[in-house]
Protein backbone atom coordinates (compact mmCIF):
# COMPACT_ATOMS: atom_id res chain seq x y z
CA UNK A 1 0.00 0.00 0.00
CA UNK A 2 1.33 3.40 -0.82
CA UNK A 3 2.24 5.73 2.18
CA UNK A 4 0.44 8.84 3.04
CA UNK A 5 3.76 11.11 1.81
CA UNK A 6 3.52 9.24 -1.43
CA UNK A 7 0.13 9.79 -2.06
CA UNK A 8 0.38 13.49 -1.29
CA UNK A 9 3.64 13.78 -3.76
CA UNK A 10 1.55 12.28 -6.18
CA UNK A 11 -1.27 14.85 -5.61
CA UNK A 12 1.05 17.51 -5.74
CA UNK A 13 3.13 16.22 -9.33
CA UNK A 14 -0.48 15.55 -10.02
CA UNK A 15 -1.82 19.32 -9.29
CA UNK A 16 1.53 21.26 -9.55
CA UNK A 17 3.73 19.27 -11.87
CA UNK A 18 5.13 20.63 -15.10
CA UNK A 19 2.47 19.23 -17.28
CA UNK A 20 -0.56 20.85 -15.10
CA UNK A 21 0.89 24.14 -15.06
CA UNK A 22 1.27 24.69 -18.32
CA UNK A 23 -2.20 23.48 -18.60
CA UNK A 24 -3.08 26.74 -15.90
CA UNK A 25 -1.37 29.10 -18.41
CA UNK A 26 -2.88 27.79 -21.49
CA UNK A 27 -6.56 28.67 -19.42
CA UNK A 28 -5.00 31.90 -18.32
CA UNK A 29 -3.94 32.95 -21.65
CA UNK A 30 -6.27 31.70 -23.87
CA UNK A 31 -9.62 33.56 -22.62
CA UNK A 32 -7.87 36.76 -23.27
CA UNK A 33 -6.40 36.37 -26.53
CA UNK A 34 -9.69 34.32 -27.81
CA UNK A 35 -11.44 37.86 -26.75
CA UNK A 36 -9.07 39.90 -28.74
CA UNK A 37 -9.32 37.62 -31.62
CA UNK A 38 -13.42 37.50 -31.31
CA UNK A 39 -13.27 41.68 -31.22
CA UNK A 40 -10.81 42.34 -34.13
CA UNK A 41 -12.51 39.27 -36.46
CA UNK A 42 -15.92 40.80 -35.71
CA UNK A 43 -14.86 44.52 -36.13
CA UNK A 44 -13.34 43.44 -39.60
CA UNK A 45 -15.85 41.51 -40.90
CA UNK A 46 -18.56 43.74 -39.99
CA UNK A 47 -17.09 46.75 -41.66
CA UNK A 48 -15.43 44.64 -44.62
CA UNK A 49 -19.06 43.00 -44.71
CA UNK A 50 -20.74 46.70 -45.29
CA UNK A 51 -18.04 47.57 -47.23
CA UNK A 52 -17.96 44.50 -49.84
CA UNK A 53 -19.29 46.77 -53.03
CA UNK A 54 -16.01 48.73 -52.74
CA UNK A 55 -12.67 47.41 -53.17
CA UNK A 56 -12.14 48.83 -49.67
CA UNK A 57 -14.34 46.66 -48.35
CA UNK A 58 -12.67 43.16 -50.08
CA UNK A 59 -9.09 44.22 -48.94
CA UNK A 60 -10.13 44.95 -45.30
CA UNK A 61 -12.29 40.97 -45.81
CA UNK A 62 -8.84 39.63 -47.02
CA UNK A 63 -6.64 41.50 -44.42
CA UNK A 64 -9.25 40.02 -41.47
CA UNK A 65 -9.26 36.77 -42.93
CA UNK A 66 -5.09 37.23 -42.80
CA UNK A 67 -5.44 38.18 -39.23
CA UNK A 68 -7.34 34.68 -38.63
CA UNK A 69 -5.23 32.48 -39.98
CA UNK A 70 -2.34 34.25 -37.86
CA UNK A 71 -4.17 33.93 -34.62
CA UNK A 72 -4.63 30.30 -35.69
CA UNK A 73 -1.26 29.89 -36.40
CA UNK A 74 -0.85 30.93 -32.85
CA UNK A 75 -3.06 29.03 -30.93
CA UNK A 76 -1.76 26.17 -32.97
CA UNK A 77 1.52 26.69 -31.21
CA UNK A 78 -0.17 27.77 -28.04
CA UNK A 79 -1.83 24.18 -27.90
CA UNK A 80 1.20 22.23 -29.09
CA UNK A 81 3.73 23.70 -26.45
CA UNK A 82 1.15 24.17 -23.26
CA UNK A 83 -1.57 21.26 -24.22
CA UNK A 84 0.17 18.86 -26.27
CA UNK A 85 -2.31 19.01 -28.85
CA UNK A 86 -0.70 18.57 -32.29
CA UNK A 87 -2.73 20.41 -35.05
CA UNK A 88 -2.01 19.73 -38.69
CA UNK A 89 -1.56 22.77 -40.91
CA UNK A 90 -4.23 23.66 -43.07
CA UNK A 91 -1.83 24.70 -45.90
CA UNK A 92 -1.17 28.58 -46.99
CA UNK A 93 -4.02 30.02 -49.77
CA UNK A 94 -2.36 30.77 -53.13
CA UNK A 95 -1.84 33.64 -55.50
CA UNK A 96 0.21 35.55 -56.86
CA UNK A 97 0.71 39.32 -56.56
CA UNK A 98 -1.26 41.56 -54.28
CA UNK A 99 -5.04 40.91 -56.47
CA UNK A 100 -3.96 37.39 -56.53
CA UNK A 101 -2.85 37.02 -52.71
CA UNK A 102 -6.70 38.81 -52.13
CA UNK A 103 -8.51 36.28 -54.53
CA UNK A 104 -6.43 33.80 -52.72
CA UNK A 105 -7.38 34.54 -49.19
CA UNK A 106 -10.92 35.39 -49.73
CA UNK A 107 -11.47 31.96 -51.53
CA UNK A 108 -9.78 30.31 -48.85
CA UNK A 109 -11.78 27.32 -47.33
CA UNK A 110 -8.81 27.59 -43.92
CA UNK A 111 -9.22 31.28 -43.68
CA UNK A 112 -12.47 31.23 -43.41
CA UNK A 113 -12.34 28.45 -40.78
CA UNK A 114 -10.08 30.39 -39.06
CA UNK A 115 -12.16 33.25 -38.81
CA UNK A 116 -15.41 30.81 -37.56
CA UNK A 117 -12.69 29.66 -34.89
CA UNK A 118 -12.25 33.49 -33.92
CA UNK A 119 -15.24 34.00 -33.47
CA UNK A 120 -16.57 30.88 -31.04
CA UNK A 121 -13.37 30.64 -28.89
CA UNK A 122 -14.01 32.83 -26.59
CA UNK A 123 -17.23 30.63 -25.88
CA UNK A 124 -14.92 27.49 -24.85
CA UNK A 125 -11.76 29.60 -23.65
CA UNK A 126 -14.32 30.82 -21.01
CA UNK A 127 -14.73 27.38 -19.15
CA UNK A 128 -10.94 26.52 -18.88
CA UNK A 129 -10.86 30.11 -17.52
CA UNK A 130 -13.74 29.67 -14.89
CA UNK A 131 -11.96 25.65 -14.12
CA UNK A 132 -8.43 27.87 -12.93
CA UNK A 133 -10.46 30.60 -11.02
CA UNK A 134 -12.37 27.70 -8.99
CA UNK A 135 -9.71 24.91 -8.65
CA UNK A 136 -6.38 26.85 -8.24
CA UNK A 137 -6.83 30.62 -7.82
CA UNK A 138 -10.11 29.52 -4.72
CA UNK A 139 -8.22 26.49 -3.69
CA UNK A 140 -5.29 28.44 -2.87
CA UNK A 141 -6.73 30.83 -1.11
CA UNK A 142 -8.73 28.61 0.61
CA UNK A 143 -5.78 26.20 1.56
CA UNK A 144 -3.93 28.87 2.85
CA UNK A 145 -7.05 30.74 5.00
CA UNK A 146 -4.92 30.17 8.34
CA UNK A 147 -2.38 32.95 6.91
CA UNK A 148 -4.18 35.20 5.01
CA UNK A 149 -7.17 35.33 7.34
CA UNK A 150 -6.57 39.12 7.78
CA UNK A 151 -7.35 39.29 3.99
CA UNK A 152 -10.23 36.79 3.50
CA UNK A 153 -12.79 38.60 4.67
CA UNK A 154 -16.08 40.77 3.57
CA UNK A 155 -16.68 44.07 3.86
CA UNK A 156 -20.21 44.83 5.10
CA UNK A 157 -21.90 48.33 5.16
CA UNK A 158 -24.01 49.33 7.80
CA UNK A 159 -27.03 51.01 7.46
CA UNK A 160 -25.52 54.44 9.35
CA UNK A 161 -23.04 54.38 6.09
CA UNK A 162 -20.06 53.01 8.16
CA UNK A 163 -17.99 49.99 6.65
CA UNK A 164 -16.29 47.21 9.16
CA UNK A 165 -15.10 43.87 7.74
CA UNK A 166 -16.45 39.99 8.50
CA UNK A 167 -14.58 37.11 8.46
CA UNK A 168 -15.07 34.22 6.16
CA UNK A 169 -18.12 32.78 6.80
CA UNK A 170 -19.55 29.10 6.37
CA UNK A 171 -23.51 28.57 7.29
CA UNK A 172 -23.91 31.63 9.71
CA UNK A 173 -20.20 30.47 11.53
CA UNK A 174 -17.44 33.27 11.55
CA UNK A 175 -14.07 30.91 10.00
CA UNK A 176 -11.79 33.63 12.64
CA UNK A 177 -11.73 30.54 15.20
CA UNK A 178 -8.39 27.61 15.05
CA UNK A 179 -10.73 24.90 14.88
CA UNK A 180 -13.19 26.64 12.24
CA UNK A 181 -10.18 27.30 9.99
CA UNK A 182 -9.93 23.63 9.36
CA UNK A 183 -13.31 24.30 7.00
CA UNK A 184 -12.23 26.81 4.04
CA UNK A 185 -8.35 24.42 4.41
CA UNK A 186 -9.99 21.17 3.52
CA UNK A 187 -12.20 22.53 1.07
CA UNK A 188 -9.38 24.54 -0.60
CA UNK A 189 -7.47 21.03 -0.41
CA UNK A 190 -10.01 19.38 -2.17
CA UNK A 191 -10.52 22.12 -5.26
CA UNK A 192 -6.52 21.82 -5.73
CA UNK A 193 -7.30 18.00 -5.52
CA UNK A 194 -9.91 17.92 -8.37
CA UNK A 195 -8.41 21.20 -10.08
CA UNK A 196 -6.28 19.27 -12.53
CA UNK A 197 -9.61 16.85 -13.73
CA UNK A 198 -11.54 20.00 -13.85
CA UNK A 199 -9.53 21.58 -16.26
CA UNK A 200 -8.85 18.71 -18.31
CA UNK A 201 -12.54 18.76 -18.44
CA UNK A 202 -12.67 22.09 -19.10
CA UNK A 203 -10.20 22.49 -21.86
CA UNK A 204 -12.57 19.76 -23.83
CA UNK A 205 -14.94 21.57 -25.62
CA UNK A 206 -11.92 24.11 -26.72
CA UNK A 207 -9.34 21.70 -27.95
CA UNK A 208 -11.93 20.03 -29.75
CA UNK A 209 -13.24 23.06 -31.28
CA UNK A 210 -9.33 24.13 -32.34
CA UNK A 211 -8.86 20.92 -33.69
CA UNK A 212 -11.99 21.00 -36.06
CA UNK A 213 -11.40 24.77 -37.52
CA UNK A 214 -7.83 25.20 -37.37
CA UNK A 215 -6.65 22.05 -39.00
CA UNK A 216 -6.98 20.98 -42.65
CA UNK A 217 -10.78 19.73 -43.45
CA UNK A 218 -11.83 16.45 -44.83
CA UNK A 219 -11.51 17.00 -48.43
CA UNK A 220 -7.89 18.99 -47.94
CA UNK A 221 -6.87 16.01 -45.81
CA UNK A 222 -8.15 13.18 -48.31
CA UNK A 223 -6.37 15.29 -50.92
CA UNK A 224 -3.14 14.97 -49.02
CA UNK A 225 -3.06 11.30 -48.63
CA UNK A 226 -3.87 10.77 -52.09
CA UNK A 227 -0.87 13.21 -52.91
CA UNK A 228 1.44 11.47 -50.22
CA UNK A 229 0.10 8.07 -51.57
CA UNK A 230 0.98 8.47 -55.13
CA UNK A 231 4.08 9.99 -54.35
CA UNK A 232 4.93 6.75 -52.55
CA UNK A 233 3.27 4.26 -54.93
CA UNK A 234 6.17 5.82 -57.42
CA UNK A 235 8.93 6.06 -55.49
CA UNK A 236 8.05 2.15 -54.54
CA UNK A 237 7.79 1.44 -58.12
CA UNK A 238 11.03 2.71 -59.29
CA UNK A 239 12.41 1.07 -56.10
CA UNK A 240 11.18 -2.28 -57.45
CA UNK A 241 12.35 -1.36 -61.00
CA UNK A 242 15.91 -0.62 -59.89
CA UNK A 243 15.86 -3.48 -57.72
CA UNK A 244 14.90 -6.22 -60.78
CA UNK A 245 17.14 -4.28 -62.84
CA UNK A 246 20.10 -4.73 -60.21
CA UNK A 247 19.26 -8.02 -59.61
CA UNK A 248 19.13 -8.81 -63.25
CA UNK A 249 22.57 -7.51 -63.88
CA UNK A 250 24.35 -8.74 -61.46
CA UNK A 251 22.66 -12.29 -60.63
CA UNK A 252 20.84 -13.78 -63.40
CA UNK A 253 22.45 -12.52 -66.28
CA UNK A 254 26.02 -12.83 -64.96
CA UNK A 255 25.10 -16.43 -64.16
CA UNK A 256 23.60 -16.76 -67.86
CA UNK A 257 27.07 -14.94 -70.02
CA UNK A 258 28.70 -17.69 -67.86
CA UNK A 259 26.93 -20.17 -69.30
CA UNK A 260 27.11 -18.82 -72.63
CA UNK A 261 30.88 -19.16 -72.20
CA UNK A 262 30.75 -22.65 -70.58
CA UNK A 263 28.98 -23.85 -73.78
CA UNK A 264 31.20 -22.40 -75.95
CA UNK A 265 33.82 -24.13 -74.07
CA UNK A 266 32.11 -27.51 -74.41
CA UNK A 267 31.97 -26.86 -78.41
CA UNK A 268 35.42 -26.56 -78.13
CA UNK A 269 36.54 -29.83 -76.45
CA UNK A 270 34.01 -31.38 -78.30
CA UNK A 271 35.21 -30.32 -81.70
CA UNK A 272 38.94 -30.96 -80.61
CA UNK A 273 37.98 -34.37 -78.91
CA UNK A 274 38.88 -33.38 -75.61
CA UNK A 275 38.56 -35.93 -73.24
CA UNK A 276 35.39 -37.13 -71.65
CA UNK A 277 36.12 -35.80 -68.05
CA UNK A 278 36.89 -32.67 -69.11
CA UNK A 279 33.67 -32.17 -71.25
CA UNK A 280 31.49 -33.53 -68.35
CA UNK A 281 32.83 -31.26 -65.65
CA UNK A 282 32.21 -28.04 -67.77
CA UNK A 283 28.75 -29.25 -68.82
CA UNK A 284 28.41 -29.89 -64.98
CA UNK A 285 29.67 -26.36 -64.53
CA UNK A 286 27.20 -25.31 -66.95
CA UNK A 287 24.12 -26.90 -65.58
CA UNK A 288 24.70 -25.57 -62.28
CA UNK A 289 24.68 -22.15 -63.42
CA UNK A 290 21.54 -22.53 -65.34
CA UNK A 291 20.03 -24.45 -62.14
CA UNK A 292 21.29 -21.41 -60.12
CA UNK A 293 19.59 -18.91 -62.81
CA UNK A 294 16.14 -20.71 -62.87
CA UNK A 295 16.08 -20.38 -59.10
CA UNK A 296 17.12 -16.55 -58.91
CA UNK A 297 14.78 -16.04 -61.80
CA UNK A 298 11.79 -17.79 -59.64
CA UNK A 299 13.26 -15.66 -56.42
CA UNK A 300 12.51 -12.47 -58.60
CA UNK A 301 9.25 -13.62 -59.61
CA UNK A 302 8.32 -13.91 -56.26
CA UNK A 303 9.45 -11.12 -54.71
CA UNK A 304 6.92 -9.44 -57.54
CA UNK A 305 4.03 -11.76 -57.28
CA UNK A 306 4.21 -14.77 -55.71
CA UNK A 307 2.63 -17.66 -58.16
CA UNK A 308 1.07 -19.48 -54.86
CA UNK A 309 -1.40 -16.67 -55.31
CA UNK A 310 -2.74 -17.25 -58.26
CA UNK A 311 -4.09 -20.44 -56.36
CA UNK A 312 -5.88 -17.93 -54.24
CA UNK A 313 -4.94 -15.66 -50.58
CA UNK A 314 -5.82 -18.70 -48.38
CA UNK A 315 -3.52 -20.92 -49.95
CA UNK A 316 -0.99 -18.30 -50.45
CA UNK A 317 -1.50 -17.97 -46.86
CA UNK A 318 -1.33 -21.56 -45.73
CA UNK A 319 2.26 -21.69 -47.72
CA UNK A 320 3.47 -18.70 -45.86
CA UNK A 321 2.59 -20.05 -42.22
CA UNK A 322 4.06 -23.73 -43.01
CA UNK A 323 7.68 -22.18 -43.93
CA UNK A 324 7.38 -19.74 -41.05
CA UNK A 325 9.68 -19.96 -38.50
CA UNK A 326 7.41 -19.82 -36.30
CA UNK A 327 4.41 -21.85 -35.03
CA UNK A 328 1.24 -19.83 -37.06
CA UNK A 329 -2.48 -20.53 -36.31
CA UNK A 330 -4.15 -19.48 -39.56
CA UNK A 331 -7.57 -18.42 -39.60
CA UNK A 332 -9.65 -17.43 -42.94
CA UNK A 333 -12.82 -16.33 -43.64
CA UNK A 334 -13.25 -15.32 -47.07
CA UNK A 335 -16.74 -15.30 -48.28
CA UNK A 336 -15.53 -13.08 -51.78
CA UNK A 337 -12.39 -13.21 -53.57
CA UNK A 338 -10.48 -10.06 -53.12
CA UNK A 339 -8.59 -8.27 -56.24
CA UNK A 340 -5.01 -9.26 -57.16
CA UNK A 341 -3.80 -5.71 -56.04
CA UNK A 342 -5.42 -6.43 -52.22
CA UNK A 343 -4.15 -10.23 -52.51
CA UNK A 344 -0.70 -9.44 -53.29
CA UNK A 345 -0.51 -6.59 -50.81
CA UNK A 346 -2.37 -8.44 -47.66
CA UNK A 347 0.04 -11.31 -48.63
CA UNK A 348 3.19 -9.71 -48.64
CA UNK A 349 2.08 -7.47 -45.09
CA UNK A 350 1.65 -10.66 -43.50
CA UNK A 351 4.92 -12.31 -44.78
CA UNK A 352 6.58 -8.93 -43.56
CA UNK A 353 4.83 -8.88 -40.20
CA UNK A 354 5.69 -12.86 -39.29
CA UNK A 355 9.29 -12.10 -40.34
CA UNK A 356 9.37 -8.93 -38.09
CA UNK A 357 8.17 -11.51 -35.40
CA UNK A 358 10.52 -13.74 -35.65
CA UNK A 359 13.79 -11.43 -36.14
CA UNK A 360 12.77 -8.54 -33.77
CA UNK A 361 10.43 -9.89 -31.23
CA UNK A 362 11.78 -13.02 -30.56
CA UNK A 363 7.92 -14.68 -30.25
CA UNK A 364 7.37 -17.70 -30.16
CA UNK A 365 4.21 -18.17 -31.84
CA UNK A 366 2.05 -16.09 -34.21
CA UNK A 367 -1.63 -15.91 -35.14
CA UNK A 368 -2.91 -14.82 -38.56
CA UNK A 369 -6.75 -14.00 -38.93
CA UNK A 370 -7.88 -12.85 -42.37
CA UNK A 371 -11.57 -11.91 -43.19
CA UNK A 372 -13.28 -10.75 -46.12
CA UNK A 373 -16.55 -9.66 -46.02
CA UNK A 374 -18.94 -6.19 -46.86
CA UNK A 375 -16.18 -4.70 -48.87
CA UNK A 376 -13.15 -5.09 -46.34
CA UNK A 377 -10.61 -7.12 -46.35
CA UNK A 378 -9.12 -7.37 -42.61
CA UNK A 379 -5.77 -9.28 -41.66
CA UNK A 380 -4.62 -9.53 -38.05
CA UNK A 381 -1.06 -10.75 -37.25
CA UNK A 382 -0.46 -11.06 -33.30
CA UNK A 383 2.43 -12.61 -31.60
CA UNK A 384 3.61 -13.18 -27.97
CA UNK A 385 6.89 -11.74 -28.84
CA UNK A 386 8.10 -8.41 -26.13
CA UNK A 387 5.78 -5.64 -28.10
CA UNK A 388 7.14 -2.49 -28.01
CA UNK A 389 6.93 -1.76 -32.07
CA UNK A 390 5.42 1.50 -33.25
CA UNK A 391 4.56 3.08 -36.35
CA UNK A 392 7.22 5.90 -37.48
CA UNK A 393 11.10 5.95 -36.85
CA UNK A 394 11.80 4.25 -40.00
CA UNK A 395 10.09 1.11 -38.94
CA UNK A 396 9.08 -1.43 -40.82
CA UNK A 397 5.67 -1.01 -40.22
CA UNK A 398 6.02 2.26 -42.04
CA UNK A 399 6.56 0.58 -45.26
CA UNK A 400 3.87 -1.08 -45.09
CA UNK A 401 1.78 1.65 -43.97
CA UNK A 402 3.04 3.16 -47.04
CA UNK A 403 2.30 0.18 -49.38
CA UNK A 404 -1.59 -0.61 -47.55
CA UNK A 405 -2.37 3.45 -48.41
CA UNK A 406 -1.61 3.12 -52.31
CA UNK A 407 -5.19 1.41 -52.22
CA UNK A 408 -7.03 3.50 -49.57
CA UNK A 409 -6.18 1.12 -46.84
CA UNK A 410 -5.28 1.28 -43.10
CA UNK A 411 -2.88 -0.45 -40.64
CA UNK A 412 -2.94 0.36 -37.01
CA UNK A 413 -0.48 -1.32 -34.64
CA UNK A 414 -1.12 -1.94 -30.69
CA UNK A 415 2.00 -3.45 -29.29
CA UNK A 416 2.85 -2.37 -25.09
CA UNK A 417 5.92 -3.27 -23.87
CA UNK A 418 6.15 -6.96 -22.89
CA UNK A 419 3.42 -7.77 -25.71
CA UNK A 420 1.57 -9.13 -27.13
CA UNK A 421 1.65 -6.79 -30.65
CA UNK A 422 -1.31 -6.53 -32.81
CA UNK A 423 -1.18 -5.55 -36.37
CA UNK A 424 -4.23 -5.10 -38.00
CA UNK A 425 -4.43 -4.28 -41.85
CA UNK A 426 -7.65 -3.13 -43.51
CA UNK A 427 -7.77 -3.17 -47.22
CA UNK A 428 -10.90 -2.43 -49.34
CA UNK A 429 -11.22 -4.75 -52.62
CA UNK A 430 -14.66 -3.95 -54.26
Amino acid sequence: MPSLRSRLRTLAVATFGRRALAAVLYGVIALPLALAGFLLTLVGLAFGGALSVTTLGLWLLAVTVRGALALGALQRGLARRLLGLEIEEPGAPGGSGLLGWRRGLLLDRAGWRAAGCALLTPFTAVFAYAAVVIGYVYGVLLTLHPLLKRWNYNTVHSADGSTHHVSLEFFGFQLDSWPRWLIPFAVGLLLLAVAPVLLRYALGPHRALLTVLLGPDAATRRIRTLEETRARAVDDAAATLRRIERDLHDGTQARLVSLAMQLTMIRELVTTEAAPDRVLAVVDTARGNATQAITDLRHLVKGIHPPVLDEGLHAALTTLAADSALPVTLTTDIATRPTPAVETIAYFCAAELLANATKHARATAAAVDVTARDGVLRLRVTDDGQGGARLGAGSGLTGLLARVRTVDGTLTCDSPRGGPTVVTVELPHL
